[in-house]
């Protein structure tokens, strides 16, 4: 069976879940980071999940190759946040470890939706 929209995607869902974390985990975050820390993490979350329905709302695979790789940049990115949000005490270890242990499966999903589009697009 054929994926027919971005929702069905399970990388995608993946993804959703992580945002929602992540908003979450940035509540307890104190008021003078909400434009800093909190603002950068639910914004690089966020375009996770929206850069994958984005491409695959696109007629190319070529355009969705690339909106993945977009997706895959911010995933790195908030990888970044929450270990730095460790680092100066924003977030607990064991917090941060179970957002990046999602991180790292989406990582994975994310590979794998790439190549399994290269090989329709050789």
């Amino acid at each position: 069976m054929s994926v027919r929209t971005y929702r069905e995607l399970k990388v995608w869902q993946a993804a959703m879940d992580l945002a929602e974390q992540c908003y979450l985990a940035t509540k307890g975050f104190p008021k003078d980071e909400l434009f800093g820390m909190t603002s950068q993490i639910r914004r690089a979350a966020a375009s996770i999940p929206a850069n994958m329905a984005e491409g695959q709302g696109r007629q190319h695979t070529k355009e969705f190759l690339n909106f993945v790789s977009t997706a895959r940049g911010s995933l790195k990115e908030l990888e970044t946040h929450l270990i730095l949000c460790q680092r100066v005490g924003l977030l607990k270890t064991q917090d941060m470890e179970a957002l990046l242990k999602l991180a790292d499966e989406i990582s994975r999903m994310l590979s794998g939706l790439r190549r399994s589009l290269e090989a329709k697009n050789p």
